[in-house]
């Protein structure tokens, strides 16, 4: 496709920072709304006159289609341009929540989230794979923590506005303004996003000790090759290499962990601590804003640890593990002390992303960047799905939170010595 010559011949160094910030941007939007529900919880189940499991589901409506969407996303990004790909997965989350705001009742609405979900499917990957090809390694990893901000800063912000939004002008005007929001990111994204220049001469590695630049013009030169027409089977086959392997167990440990902080903490905080409800959702806030902060820091950091950026996702899954486990202490039930601990795992437990998403991109093979990363996201998805309602049942039928931060710590305990001793903390090779 042809580019625009002014990117291309232009400072392409200066202009990757346009890239990032409309990539962090075009998530943040077409996240917007989903990541409002929780908050929005109250009014929502008075309006749709829904209880908790009801609700419960409309969250996870919109994080199912992404289970097969984050594959087809993959295989799309790899033969189409990344900005037509992620536009028009923005594009259908803008008009699925224009329509459903003129459509009545919770079925509507649990069918407009699927849809949501199917275009979100590109956004992820697709802005992940958009900034991995404009930043070499000495900085994607600061770059991708950047762009995996954009998700939690959307959410802080849509549980400042959409609550009010709708108790003022009830539940279809927050639609309106997530589809409105969705279609700004859309087509800032179509508008501002073009692909990197390509090199005169293949790349043979990165910047740091042979490092390889994970999407850079070598790869767009093969993603119309050879690699692309490969097999389904021979692209699933990535599933059995010793580097997938890794980063899907850290993964689905990690974003458990995520979905614990989301569903348990201000429960924790209310129940266990003796936080009154008014204090524990601004301690949420906090929370959020610590993952934010994690996002950047933790990707930052894995810039310049010189054993290989896996290293900083062992170090976030040992920090939550720690954290987990003080929260089962009498820590846990003091006021400050928790706080500070949901803090604490915020910053590792949400800010684990940046570096895990950076590992992956340079993990992946030549020409197979978008579908790697689909694929990953596709897998720990599951974990997304199942999570949430299943630690909330482990913290009903035992009457406490022990259980549930005991399970996850357990379980991300045992993918820290399996991913450390297999080796995990090495970068690939280059070819």
């Amino acid at each position: 496709m042809t580019q625009h010559r002014d990117v291309r011949l232009g400072a392409p160094a200066r202009y990757r920072w346009v890239v990032l910030g409309v990539a962090t941007f075009t998530q943040a939007a077409s996240g917007f709304f989903v990541q409002g529900i929780g908050a929005m919880g109250v009014l929502l189940q008075r309006d749709l006159r829904v209880g908790a499991a009801e609700l419960g589901l409309l969250l996870s409506a919109a994080q199912l289609v992404p289970l097969a969407g984050l594959l087809v996303a993959g295989e799309l990004l790899d033969r189409y341009d990344e900005r037509w790909v992620v536009g028009i997965g923005a594009c259908v989350v803008a008009v699925s929540l224009g329509v459903g705001s003129v459509a009545p009742g919770y079925g509507s609405l649990l069918l407009v989230l699927l849809v949501v979900g199917a275009g979100y499917s590109t956004v992820q990957p697709g802005g992940s794979k958009s900034v991995a090809s404009w930043f070499d390694a000495s900085q994607r990893g600061l770059a991708m923590g950047v762009r995996q901000a954009g998700l939690p800063l959307g959410g802080v912000v849509a549980a400042a506005v959409l609550p009010a939004l709708a108790a003022a002008s009830g539940r279809r005007a927050s639609l309106v303004a997530g589809g409105l929001v969705a279609l700004v990111g859309a087509v800032a994204f179509m508008g501002l996003y073009r692909r990197p220049p390509v090199p005169d001469v293949p790349e043979a590695g990165g910047s740091r000790g042979g490092e390889p630049r994970a999407s850079g013009g070598g790869e767009q030169r093969a993603s119309r090759g050879g690699e692309q027409r490969a097999s389904p089977g021979s692209r699933l086959r990535m599933l059995r290499e010793p580097a997938m392997v890794r980063i899907l167990l850290s993964g689905a440990c990690l974003v458990s962990v995520h979905s614990g902080i989301g569903v348990l903490t201000v429960l924790h905080l209310h129940e266990a601590a003796a936080v009154e409800a008014g204090a524990a959702a601004p301690a949420f806030v906090a929370v959020q804003g610590a993952g934010v902060a994690g996002r950047v820091c933790l990707a930052a950091w894995s810039d310049r640890v010189r054993s290989g950026r896996y290293v900083s996702v062992l170090v976030c899954m040992v920090a939550v593990t720690a954290g987990m486990v003080a929260l089962m202490t009498p820590l846990g039930r003091s006021p400050v002390a928790a706080c500070a601990l949901f803090v604490w795992l915020g910053f590792f437990g949400i800010g684990w992303y940046g570096p895990w998403v950076a590992h992956l991109a340079e993990s992946a093979p030549p020409g197979r960047t978008g579908f790697a990363l689909g694929l990953a996201m596709a897998v720990t998805q599951v974990a997304v799905i199942l999570a949430p309602p299943a630690l909330g049942l482990l913290r009903d039928v035992t009457g406490g939170f022990g259980a549930a931060w005991g399970l996850l710590s357990a379980v991300t305990a045992a993918a820290v010595a399996v991913t450390a001793r297999g080796g995990g903390f090495r970068r690939r090779a280059s070819s």
